[in-house]
């Protein structure tokens, strides 16, 4: 079983989508178990305060590194098990990532709120830095749903059929091919005939062409990664 541990500010973010679809069957299946903590209950102060101005000053607020430190702590995580701090200038967030964490005992997940976070959060518990894209949320609550669902659909038995995650994009480094259901006709937009053809060679041999063709126009920087590319 998987342990997934999310420290925040809003727990409730994460009560409904815990519950539901792929994640909350997981759960119900006892693949994964979720840990949800409250971060203002790590303050020492009556007002239950977790950020502060920044040092040398500047717009926004910064979370304090003692609420987030000691809430990580008393969670007495599996030691090496990934800590991730959910920011802006982390890393960019990968299926390869997805896959590392899916394959632990034990992932935590860190959500700032505010300007920033103090960088010693990741520097005390040796966390992590992980972005989910070019772009800046109001918390990493977004992020860590993001990172949640991908992780969790990889566990096997979490998807009833695991060649459906197998066919995925970024899987194998490539985009998905497009794909079609009925009817074979809508609005003048036919089906391409060799999805109709029963001829799976000839199937295959197009997704894998059409996989290509959209990574290469779409997503230039994983194709060049690609052996001989």
């Amino acid at each position: 079983m998987l342990t997934v541990n999310v420290v925040t500010l809003f727990p409730e973010w994460f009560v409904a989508p815990f519950a539901t679809s792929i994640i909350g069957r997981a759960a119900k299946s006892g693949l994964v178990r979720f840990r949800v903590v409250q971060l203002r209950d790590y303050t020492h102060d009556k007002h239950h305060t977790v950020d502060d101005a920044p040092y040398g000053g500047g717009a926004g607020m910064v979370l304090k590194v003692e609420p987030m430190v000691e809430a990580v702590e008393d969670l007495k995580v599996v030691k090496g098990s990934p800590i991730v701090l959910l920011s802006a200038r982390g890393k960019l967030f990968t299926h390869d990532a997805a896959v590392r964490y899916s394959v632990g005992r034990e992932l935590t997940l860190l959500c700032g709120h505010y300007k920033d976070v103090d960088q010693r959060v990741a520097d005390v518990l040796g966390a992590e830095e992980i972005s989910i894209g070019d772009f800046v949320l109001s918390g990493g609550e977004p992020a860590a749903l993001c990172i949640v669902d991908a992780v969790v659909r990889l566990l096997p038995g979490a998807l009833g059929d695991h060649e459906s995650a197998a066919s995925d994009s970024h899987y194998d480094g490539l985009l998905a091919p497009p794909s079609y259901t009925r009817p074979p006709s809508y609005r003048g937009l036919d089906v391409p005939d060799v999805l109709l053809s029963g001829n799976h060679e000839r199937i295959a041999a197009w997704r894998e062409a059409e996989a290509e063709r959209l990574t290469r126009e779409r997503r230039p920087d994983l194709w060049t990664k690609r052996p001989g590319a």
